[in-house]
């Protein structure tokens, strides 16, 4: 899935080998309340709309493997144009609140809970001491994700996106072979941003100290936009400044940690990260169809 300023686009490899894809804009409502993209505010907004579309980017992927496997005639479909539907708005829902709840109670509520069962009465060591907790929990659930084989092929899909954007970032023509040789990792990687929002949570939370246990659930649930917000705003950072040594050592630690998330892509999964991304460029104004290579977006 790719997704630029105003469209997005998921490509699909379907059973029988051809590729779809499926593309829509996006109605951001930054584009209509300035307040809305101020610094750290916009953070928050960016991620709400991020997690909408990647629900509905795997809700069409799931369809059109249903679509494919089961009987034809069973499957959903989207009036006039052939494409199988998306989740319907309360399925959506649903799945949205069940991971977000699960996040929140696993890598916010939950190191919280577990530092006040210790006997710490100084407050910063208490808020380090939950920090290296909730550190440890999500680099322990990562390199969990990382041995499940089913997951093998979603990380595949997932460095095949890094080295599509590498590769076009540099300005080079936009083939598998090519995209093959640049690099799995990507500073505006999700994995990073998730570690970012770990990390500032310990900056964050310190003021506080040690507090009585509903108000350590209530305080860790309420400044997570906030820490989520300063979070993108580190990434955007980064992002602009990729070439810039000592802003990519200071930001390593995340940087590492993709590599619990992508494992090295076959051509064939690039062939379809590529064509997400044309489709995005496309829609976008930034590539013509005659045109194969694609100029370095500032």
């Amino acid at each position: 899935m790719m997704r630029g300023p105003r469209h997005w686009a998921v490509a699909v490899r379907k059973p029988d080998g051809e590729i779809a894809q499926v593309a829509s804009t996006i109605e951001s409502a930054m584009g209509r309340h300035r307040a809305l993209r101020l610094p750290v505010v916009r953070g928050v907004v960016a991620l709400g709309e991020s997690l909408a579309i990647g629900f509905r980017a795997l809700s069409v992927s799931a369809n059109y493997a249903a679509a494919e496997v089961g009987d034809a005639s069973s499957a959903e479909q989207e009036e006039g144009d052939g494409e199988p539907a998306e989740l319907s708005r309360w399925a959506m829902f649903f799945s949205f609140a069940v991971a977000i709840g699960f996040a929140v109670t696993v890598f916010k509520v939950g190191p919280g809970v577990l530092a006040d069962m210790l006997p710490i009465k100084n407050g910063t060591w208490f808020v380090l001491v939950e920090g290296l907790i909730r550190i440890t929990i999500f680099v322990g659930y990562l390199a969990l994700l990382s041995l499940i084989p089913s997951l093998k092929r979603v990380f595949e899909y997932h460095a095949a996106e890094h080295k599509a954007i590498n590769a076009y970032e540099a300005g080079e023509e936009l083939t598998p072979e090519v995209a093959q040789r640049y690099s799995l990792i990507h500073p505006r990687c999700g994995t990073s941003f998730l570690f970012w929002v770990v990390v500032l949570s310990v900056i964050v939370y310190a003021p506080f100290g040690r507090l009585p246990l509903m108000w350590i659930i209530i305080t860790r649930i309420a400044f997570l936009p906030l820490i989520a917000g300063i979070a993108y705003e580190l990434i955007r950072f980064a992002g602009k400044h990729a070439d810039n040594r000592l802003v990519m050592t200071l930001l390593a630690p995340g940087l590492w940690l993709q590599r619990l998330t992508t494992r090295e892509p076959s051509l064939d999964q690039l062939e379809v990260s590529i064509r997400a991304l044309r489709e995005v460029l496309s829609f976008e104004g930034r590539l013509s169809a005659a045109d194969r290579r694609v100029e370095v977006i500032a």
